[in-house]
């Protein structure tokens, strides 16, 4: 569970890693080529003068309403860049971070509403602030739609005998956050709950329960997913402390594993999971949302604590075992000995006897 970045120099450390394969696009962001003659840019929220402070871009708009926006794209490298821009629908990852659909993909969403210039070339050390226009469809839904803008770069590899690689598209760019006006109804479900008990090979240690569930936002407002789970006399928050919100767009679906040790193994352990997302509006004001709970029961036996138990059973039992044996044994040996005695005796003369009787 992670958390947006907020701050430029976050940002500009996350985008360090733009020229990789994989795209991701923090609010703000620098991207850096490791080769001598890298490129390197960074893509900031603007007004028509420059950066103006924000790390994402939000606006509330009626359907058929249009606003011009603005992103400053800097170049930090050492040589002029052509950069291409691009707009497309945006989401968040498993892992909780901002990323627009690949270009080879086609937008359906708020990546179609945004119009922006093609490409701009910017002089070394320089910058450009490129003006885009958002424009609402009039059948656009209520609520929250997402998308983001980028400047990219095509880097081609070549192989030590000079043969072409496969082209790689790096993009650095901003969080387009839309809100058609309306109805804003945040609601969401857990589902697919599944429980696993690990008990420990030690009996003088306790185990460890896992709890995964997914949370689906059915509603039309983005929402940061949290709660509690409680069982075994224990408790544990998502996200813990120091992870990021997990923000769900409205209809994205996210897994999330909770992870308790030190819970002994009781046959039948039983709790509670509670969902409880916060939702926003655009001025940070919060929005009501009804709390979800989910009884969670798991079975936990006590395989190692039960085998020291038959363990030691069998040994008492056993020493007792041999107690009673030997006291049968012991009992017998004097049944033995008297009926020896009894048999020599009668098998004594008449005036031996007379003897032994005198």
């Amino acid at each position: 569970m992670t958390t947006r970045p907020r701050t430029w120099i976050a940002s500009s450390a996350a985008a360090l890693l733009a020229l990789l394969a994989s795209v991701a696009l923090p609010s703000s962001a620098l991207a850096e080529d490791a080769q001598a003659d890298a490129v390197s840019w960074s893509v900031s929220p603007a007004d028509s003068t420059g950066a103006d402070g924000r790390v994402t871009i939000e606006h509330q708009l009626d359907p058929g309403e249009s606003v011009e926006e603005h992103v400053l794209v800097r170049n930090l490298g050492a040589g002029d860049v052509v950069f291409s821009l691009s707009a497309a629908d945006g989401f968040y990852t498993e892992a909780g971070r901002f990323d627009m659909l690949a270009s080879d993909q086609e937008s359906t969403g708020a990546g179609t509403w945004i119009a922006i210039p093609d490409d701009v070339e910017i002089p070394a050390g320089g910058s450009a602030v490129i003006p885009f226009t958002i424009t609402v469809p009039e059948n656009a839904e209520p609520g929250d739609h997402a998308a983001g803008v980028a400047a990219s770069v095509m880097s081609v590899k070549t192989d030590d005998s000079g043969t072409t690689g496969v082209g790689v598209e790096s993009r650095v760019g901003v969080k387009v956050i839309t809100r058609v006006a309306g109805a804003i109804t945040p609601a969401f479900t857990v589902g697919g709950v599944q429980t696993d008990f690990r008990v420990d090979a030690n009996p003088f240690e306790a185990g460890e329960l896992t709890v995964t569930f997914d949370v689906q936002n059915t509603g039309n407002a983005r929402m940061d997913a949290a709660g509690t789970l409680s069982i075994a006399g224990q408790q544990v928050a998502f996200p813990a402390e120091g992870q990021r919100p997990q923000v769900l767009l409205p209809g994205e679906t996210r897994s999330f594993t909770l992870a308790m040790t030190g819970v002994w193994p009781l046959v039948l352990l039983s709790g509670d999971l509670t969902v409880a997302p916060v939702a926003a509006s655009l001025d940070g004001e919060t929005l009501a949302v009804a709390s979800s709970t989910t009884p969670v029961t798991v079975w936990a036996m006590p395989w190692p604590q039960l085998l020291v138990v038959a363990g030691v059973a069998l040994l008492v039992f056993a020493l007792l075992w041999n107690r009673i044996r030997s006291r049968r044994r012991v009992e017998d040996l004097i049944s033995q000995a008297v009926e020896r005695g009894r048999k020599e005796a009668l098998a004594l003369p008449d005036h031996g006897r007379e003897k032994i009787a005198g």
